[in-house]
C-alpha cells in the first residue's frame, strides 16, 4: 500500500468549486479593474492593463506562462501582481511543473493583505495539490517544512471564510470537506518526510476524522507509529488492524495488510505456536474494528516477557497459570506452547497403541501422594516413533519428553503434547514387569 496516493485523483479545479462571497483569483484576473481605483492616483496604467489581459487571455500553459513573463519583465511591481501569480500557477498545473506551482503560490501569499482571504484560500489549495503530487515526495527538508506549516495556514484560512448567504451552512460544511482533507494530508506528508512522526499521526487523526473508512490513512498511521523512537509498536499494531478491517479497502489491500501485520506480531512476540499467532490476530482485527483509539486496557505480550516466562518455567508451573487463567495464563501460554519439555513425570491412566502413534492419557503427579490419588488424567501425549510404548500398563509411573501443541481450559483440563519419548528405564522389558517410580518436575529445554 506505500505506492497508494489518496490524493492523485483531485485536481485544482477542486479548489475553485467553494462558493465565496468574494471572486476567486482566477475570475478577477479576467475583471475590469476594480471600481474603487483613485483615477486620480492609478495603480496600473492602461498599457499595463492591456498587457495583462492579454496574457490572460492565452489558453497555451506554455505560451501562457511566455506572456506571464514578459508582463513581469515590464511590470515587476504591478498592482496586478495579485492576478497574475493565479494565472502562473494554473498553467504550472497544467504542465505539471510543481515546483513551479507551489513556487508562485507562494509568491502569491507574500503580497499578505493585498490578496482577500477567498484568493489566499485558493493558493494554499494550488500550493497542497502541487506538493502532495509531487513524485517521488521532496526531500529537502525546508521544502517539507514550508509544506507542512502551508497546509495547516491553509486550514485556518479555510475555517474563517464566511458561508455565502445563498448557501446552507450544510452544503458549505459539504464543500468544505475536500479542501480540509488535503490541508490534513499534506501537512501529514510533510511531517512524515521531516520523520516529525507525532506530527504525522496528529494530521492523519484529522484526515481519519473526515474518512473514517479511509484504509490508507489508517496504514500511514500504523507506520508512523512504527518508526518512533522507541516505536509505539502497539499502537502500530491497532491501526494496521484498522487497516485491514476498513469499509474502504478492497479485497487485495486488506489482504496485503493482513499478511504484513501477522509478520509483524510473529516477530514482536517470537512464540513457537502458529495457531496463537493467528488466534491473536483474530482478536486484534475484531477489537480494532470496533474503536478509533487502542485502549490502555489492550495489551500483547511481547519477546522479552515471554522471555521472562520462560526463566524459571516448569511443566508444574505452566499447569499452575493456565489453571489460575487471567494475562498471566495468557503470557505462559505464549511462552510455553511449542516447547519441548524433558522427563514430564506422571502416572499412566490409559494406552492406546496405534500404527503411527502411541497415545498415552496420563495424570501430572510430583509427589507420592498425588500418585496415589490422582485417578483422571491431565496430559494426552502422543509418542511417535517408539512402539514400545505400548508395553506401558495403567497405574504405572511414567516419564516423557515432549512438545507442548495445546491444552483444553478448565473444567476438562487437559494438556495435550505431541512427539514424543517415553524414558526407557519406564518401559517394562517384560509385561507386567514395574518399572521404579521416579517422580521430579524439569525446565523447559530451549
Amino acid at each position: 500500500m506505500n505506492g497508494i496516493r489518496i490524493l492523485a485523483g483531485l485536481a485544482i479545479a477542486a479548489a475553485l468549486c467553494l462558493s465565496v462571497s468574494a471572486p476567486n483569483a482566477t475570475a478577477q484576473a479576467g475583471a475590469a479593474p476594480p471600481a474603487g481605483q483613485d483615477a486620480a492616483k492609478p495603480q496600473y496604467t492602461m498599457a499595463e492593463y492591456n498587457s495583462f489581459t492579454a496574457a490572460q487571455q492565452v489558453k497555451d500553459p506554455t505560451q501562457q506562462i511566455k506572456a506571464l513573463d514578459d508582463f513581469v519583465a515590464k511590470y515587476p511591481n504591478s498592482a496586478l501582481l495579485i492576478y497574475v501569480y493565479p494565472l502562473y500557477y494554473n498553467a504550472y498545473s497544467q504542465l505539471k511543473n510543481f515546483p513551479k506551482v507551489m513556487e508562485n503560490a507562494d509568491k502569491l501569499l507574500a503580497l499578505g493583505d493585498k490578496v482577500e482571504a477567498p484568493v489566499k484560500y485558493q493558493a494554499y489549495y494550488a500550493r497542497a495539490f502541487a506538493y502532495s503530487n509531487t513524485n517521488p515526495p521532496p526531500t529537502d527538508p525546508e521544502v517539507n517544512r514550508k509544506a507542512r506549516q502551508a497546509a495547516l495556514d491553509g486550514l485556518k484560512t479555510l475555517s474563517d471564510l464566511k458561508k455565502p448567504d445563498n448557501m446552507s451552512q450544510a452544503d458549505f460544511d459539504k464543500q468544505k470537506l475536500q479542501p480540509m482533507i488535503l490541508f490534513n494530508y499534506t501537512a501529514a506528508n510533510a511531517a512524515t518526510q521531516l520523520k516529525d512522526y507525532p506530527a504525522a499521526v496528529e494530521s492523519y487523526k484529522e484526515v481519519l476524522k473526515l474518512t473514517p473508512d479511509d484504509a490508507i490513512t489508517s496504514y500511514r498511521i500504523g507506520q508512523a507509529y512504527v518508526a518512533m523512537t522507541p516505536p509505539k509498536t502497539l499502537d502500530a499494531f491497532w491501526y494496521f488492524a484498522r487497516a485491514v478491517t476498513a469499509k474502504g479497502a478492497n479485497q487485495a489491500q486488506s489482504n496485503q495488510v493482513k499478511t504484513y501485520l501477522r509478520k509483524l506480531i510473529v516477530n514482536y512476540q517470537q512464540a513457537a505456536c502458529d495457531n496463537l499467532t493467528d488466534a491473536e490476530l483474530n482478536e486484534l482485527l475484531q477489537l480494532a474494528s470496533s474503536s478509533p483509539e487502542r485502549p490502555s486496557s489492550y495489551n500483547l505480550p511481547g519477546a522479552q516477557d515471554l522471555d521472562a516466562a520462560r526463566k524459571d518455567m516448569t511443566i508444574a508451573s505452566v499447569i499452575a497459570d493456565l489453571k489460575a487463567g487471567g494475562d498471566k495464563g495468557k503470557v505462559t501460554w505464549l511462552a510455553a506452547c511449542g516447547l519441548e519439555f524433558p522427563d514430564v513425570p506422571g502416572k499412566l491412566i490409559e494406552v492406546t497403541p496405534g500404527t503411527d502413534a502411541v497415545v498415552l492419557k496420563v495424570a501430572f503427579v510430583t509427589s507420592d501422594a498425588e500418585f496415589d490419588s490422582k485417578t483422571t488424567p491431565d496430559m494426552e501425549v502422543k509418542v511417535v516413533a517408539q512402539p514400545d510404548a505400548a508395553k506401558l500398563e495403567k497405574d504405572n509411573p511414567v516419564r516423557f519428553t515432549a512438545t507442548l501443541a495445546s491444552y483444553d481450559p478448565d473444567p476438562s483440563f487437559m494438556l495435550h503434547w505431541d512427539k514424543a519419548k517415553v524414558n526407557e528405564e519406564d518401559i517394562p522389558k517384560e509385561k507386567g514387569k514395574k518399572p521404579p517410580t521416579k517422580k521430579s518436575t524439569k525446565k523447559p529445554g530451549h
